[in-house]
């Protein structure tokens, strides 16, 4: 975090499968009386971050499903103030800035015929989400409901 904040370009690997995920799994790794002076310090210098999952396609291979949070304005507030919660929906209107769910690009993956509806739900982290995306873009899944 230092690091960061003197200006230097960090990456970092987590094993995580969300971007709001991520911001929460870095800010946890410190004693919780640090933890409202480290939220502020991410939202100042993070920059953006991308999941990935891997997806088997259909024919063979994989092929990875990521999902991209910029760091823009609405998403430092959100870090600051304690709401990752709500950064899915920050994600999910920031398309145009480059951000995408994992829901979106695993439907991405489906309609272009590279990966199976099962294989995408299976990866899905919000279920319910790509079943109703399934079902907006009459895409069948055949998978026995959990």
């Amino acid at each position: 975090m230092e690091t960061a904040e003197t200006g230097h370009l960090v990456f970092g690997t987590l094993h995580t499968t969300s971007a709001p995920s991520t911001v929460d799994r870095i800010i946890d790794q410190f004693p919780p009386d640090q933890q409202e002076q480290i939220r502020v310090m991410l939202s100042e210098s993070l920059r953006g971050v991308v999941a990935q999952v891997l997806c088997k396609k259909i024919g063979g291979g994989r092929a990875a499903a990521y999902e991209i949070m910029i760091a823009n304005s609405a998403v430092a507030n959100l870090i600051r103030e304690g709401k990752t919660f709500q950064l899915k929906s920050v994600m999910q209107t920031g398309r145009r800035l480059g951000m995408q769910t994992m829901n979106d690009h695993l439907l991405e993956h489906v309609k272009a015929g590279r990966v199976a509806p099962e294989e995408a739900y299976i990866k899905s982290n919000d279920k319910s989400l790509l079943k109703q995306a399934f079902t907006t873009n009459g895409i069948k899944m055949d998978l026995v409901e959990e």
